[in-house]
């Protein structure tokens, strides 16, 4: 399993880093030649660290400072004395400045040096991408598309240098084609586009260093996003007091369950209770009451047929989740209509939010947890422009429907009013099951029960959900069931048990 090392909070876009960059070189004396050594020989000392094993080594490089960090690379293994190929994408003559110098010290060694002619040697052990950086703009084409597909259909292992290739640093879309990499390391401050969207699917495990820039000059950029964990998020949990009583911890109103549908409620009534909320309520169809109380009897079941009903069971609640298998009929519809207007904090997703994409309104009470498809639906657009720009998605869900937006998927995040977006890089493909929105609603609704408020509530709540998500698949992504992370949010949620 390839090393996981401790990653900074601090998100940047690629104009943020290359302004870092300009300024460790033109105002701090760093020359760029040798931020491109630190660069090549952090990666080669990763490369042997996680492959040790590995003698013949492919680099692939491309005309800019990139492809620099590359021939370092590829002169170190020489020296090293393993086996290296030097594939060149781009006109040769274009590479100029610290990339050309290092270039030549490559070839001053006589390790082999070629232009990429539609073919990749098929016997390597470890395959080196240094071909596009972090300011690629344009859609991949040509031999460059065909060289990252050769790539992705190679056995070998393969290590991206600063971002993966044909992958956007902002945004974490990728740009035609992309390489799929088994670990990358970035340098100088983390970019954000790697964090979300497509990025976590080609970046894998992802490596940082700061190549000795002093911390004066990186804080001359105020960060774009910030990255959130469970390990930082945990530090917020503390022990309760001895003398604690339920009244204490909130009282959350799930409302939600049509006919066919109870289950996306009840996932998220024992979610809310396994955060460590005090009590729950669960308003839902009648015909689902018995089972609900034969299954889980902490949770107060009532069943509820009209809007009326739900006002007694307002008054006792100090937090409301709404939407899990609401449904957009009759009655999940007079039901949202009702609680929409309502002065409680609200956590809204599922069918709830799909109503509301039918009728906009404006509120700072709620917190809304779409999944791309409904966030296309709140916003008007398609899922593609969601997928293309999810920063930009989240600051419009925002902007336009106030409160705390929560954007789920790869890359979960999370957005309140006034600060900038966090991005959660916890979480697997192994979630993306029937019933996990369900369990992050409750999760969400439970910390704001016990008195967190919107914005850290939505962001304690993803980590945890995402960590559980983790520990859960342990045993397995596939197949693995929202039911399943019960278990561990409870274990999650109090750190000496951990």
């Amino acid at each position: 399993m390839l090393e996981k090392l401790h990653l900074p909070a601090a998100l940047y876009r690629a104009q943020q880093v290359r302004e870092i960059d300009r300024l460790a070189i033109e105002d701090h004396g760093i020359p760029g030649d040798e931020l491109m050594q630190r660069a090549g020989q952090a990666a080669f000392d990763l490369l042997r660290r996680n492959w040790p094993e590995a003698k013949k080594i492919l680099v692939l490089t491309g005309t800019g400072n990139n492809g620099g960090d590359g021939f370092v690379v590829a002169r170190l293994a020489l020296q090293a004395e393993l086996q290296v190929q030097v594939l060149q994408l781009g006109e040769r003559q274009r590479i100029e400045g610290d990339a050309l110098t290092n270039a030549l010290r490559y070839d001053a060694l006589s390790g082999a040096w070629r232009p990429f002619a539609g073919e990749l040697p098929q016997d390597v052990d470890l395959v080196v991408d240094a071909v596009f950086g972090t300011g690629l703009e344009r859609e991949v084409e040509g031999k460059w598309a065909q060289a990252i597909a050769a790539v992705n259909a190679l056995p070998a292992s393969v290590l991206a240098l600063d971002i993966p290739s044909g992958l956007h640093a902002d945004t974490g879309k990728v740009l035609g084609a992309a390489v799929q990499a088994d670990a990358s390391i970035t340098f100088i401050g983390l970019k954000a586009g790697m964090f979300t969207g497509d990025g976590p699917a080609c970046c894998g495990v992802i490596q940082f260093d700061a190549l000795g820039v002093p911390p004066q000059v990186v804080a001359s950029q105020l960060p774009f996003a910030e990255r959130l964990d469970w390990p930082r998020q945990r530090q917020l949990l503390r022990p309760r007091s001895r003398t604690a009583h339920k009244g204490m911890y909130g009282h959350v109103l799930v409302v939600g369950g049509d006919l066919g549908f109870g289950g996306a409620a009840r996932l998220c009534a024992e979610a809310v209770l396994r955060t460590g909320a005090g009590l729950v309520s669960l308003a839902t169809r009648a015909e689902h009451v018995d089972a609900m109380l034969a299954a889980r009897p902490e949770i107060m079941t009532y069943g509820v047929s009209r809007p009326a009903e739900l006002q007694a069971l307002l008054e006792k609640a100090t937090v409301v989740a709404l939407g899990p298998g609401l449904g957009t009929a009759g009655w999940g519809r007079s039901l949202w209509q009702q609680l929409m207007n309502t002065e409680l904090p609200l956590v809204v997703d599922a069918d709830a939010l799909n109503l509301l994409a039918q009728s906009p309104g404006h509120g700072n009470n709620r917190v809304l947890t779409p999944h791309p498809g409904e966030a296309a639906r709140l916003l008007g657009c398609s899922t593609a422009t969601i997928h293309a720009d999810r920063f930009a998605a989240v600051e419009h869900l925002q902007q336009r429907y106030g409160g705390v937006a929560v954007l789920k998927g790869a890359g979960t995040l999370i957005h309140g009013d006034g600060s900038f977006p966090a991005v959660c890089s916890d979480g697997n493909p192994g979630m993306a099951s029937g019933g996990m929105g369900d369990v992050l609603t409750g999760v969400i609704a439970g910390f704001i029960a016990q008195g967190w408020d919107l914005p850290d509530a939505a962001e304690l709540g993803v980590c945890l959900h995402a960590a559980a998500g983790d520990r859960a698949a342990r045993a397995g992504e596939r197949g693995m069931l929202a039911s399943d992370l019960m278990s561990h949010i409870r274990r999650l949620v109090n750190p000496d048990n951990e």
